[in-house]
């Protein structure tokens, strides 16, 4: 048992028995070698189940979208990108911070399950450690800004128009409207989102390039300035959409228009299209 589980089911366990969380959300071992899905245990005594190891890819933080009011608060196994889907949910007014109880730990990537490398949404990870927690578990891990997570926006950049419009036609095509991106994704926390519309004019039910184009498109531009880049959408698509590819090409664009920007990353700074200032760059328009 590696000292970082050991200290999540000690942790977890004593704040169960003190009463001062309802339930804890972390992950356990699945049914195979290579499975470490999400947990909520909600005793002491099932503490044990409690795991961590290379395969604890999911996030956490979209689960308390489930129980927005909660009775007590909710303790949360929080990594760098699992506290910025945190923040970002504190920041959206769908979470408030005195409801949670953030347990965070430090992480230097976990392996994809099918071909047991470092997972690509880790690779890309520019926040290993928790940037908000009440308590944080083992010793911080380096931090880079991976300018190198750009490189495929840089190299769609260079296509021509009508390269770049096969390249996501071709992409689309292949979508099969899951919504699995939108069910997993933190930004995503609309009380109806606009695919659930049964209005004339509003996203259509067919499944179709042009339709799913307009899912993508509208659900990308949508979280354009919200997205902390956990990865998470790419992750669960079944059809392997690059879904990272279109949402960093509208962090670059925001960052080079207004500025750096990470979002999740600091509670105090408002995302650039959420407020409007008389200097904001008219190219934008």
């Amino acid at each position: 048992m590696s000292d970082i589980q050991a200290k999540m089911r000690e942790t977890a366990k004593d704040l169960l028995e003190k009463g001062e969380i309802k339930y804890v959300i972390g992950w356990e071992k699945g049914r195979f070698p290579n499975q470490s899905p999400p947990a909520f245990i909600t005793s002491p005594e099932d503490a044990n189940r409690l795991a961590w190891d290379d395969y604890c890819l999911a996030g956490t933080s979209k689960y308390l979208l489930d129980d927005k009011f909660p009775e007590g608060k909710i303790g949360v196994f929080v990594r760098g990108c699992d506290s910025r889907g945190v923040n970002r949910l504190i920041q959206d007014n769908q979470v408030k911070r005195e409801n949670v109880y953030l347990i965070g730990i430090p992480c230097a990537g976990k392996k994809d399950p099918d071909t047991g490398e470092m997972a690509k949404k880790c690779r890309e990870c520019t926040h290993p450690n928790p940037v908000v927690f009440d308590v944080l578990l083992g010793e911080k891990v380096p931090e880079t800004d991976k300018p190198e997570r750009f490189n495929d926006v840089i190299a769609l950049e260079q296509k021509s128009p009508d390269e770049k419009y096969e390249y996501w036609a071709k992409q689309f095509d292949k979508c099969i409207r899951c919504y699995a991106c939108r069910n997993v994704c933190p930004a995503c926390n609309c009380r109806e989102c606009f695919v659930d519309q049964y209005q004339v004019g509003w996203q259509g039910k067919q499944n179709n390039r042009a339709e799913n184009q307009v899912f993508g498109l509208t659900r990308a531009y949508h979280i354009a300035d919200r997205c902390v880049e956990c990865g998470e959408c790419e992750r669960v698509c079944p059809m392997g959409l690059p879904l990272m590819e279109l949402n960093r090409k509208l962090i670059k664009d925001l960052n080079e228009l207004f500025g750096p920007y990470e979002s999740g990353v600091d509670l105090e700074v408002k995302p650039p299209l959420g407020f409007y200032k008389n200097d904001d760059p008219d190219e934008y328009m």
